[in-house]
């Protein structure tokens, strides 16, 4: 869930960064100080992928996929 929200603020605040015309006339760094909520965003995003967070998302199916297969070899499932 916080991975959903982080990345829709981000995406919010990179449109809005796009879409200002200030952008294209100044500095990178100058355009990132003048939008503090998608520097602020992009930031946590990138905290939140080197903490591990996209490992935590993709571990239940991993871990379903790896239930399914021993269980194929009885002649079982695990799907409801």
């Amino acid at each position: 869930m916080l991975l959903i929200v982080v990345s829709v603020c981000t995406a919010t605040g990179a449109w809005n960064w796009l879409i200002d015309p200030e952008t294209q006339k100044v500095s990178f760094f100058t355009s990132l100080w003048n939008h503090p909520f998608f520097t602020i965003s992009c930031i946590t995003l990138i905290g939140l992928f080197f903490a591990g967070i996209h490992k935590r998302v993709v571990a239940p199916s991993i871990i379903a996929a790896r239930c399914r297969t021993v269980l194929a070899e009885y002649n079982m499932s695990c799907d409801d």
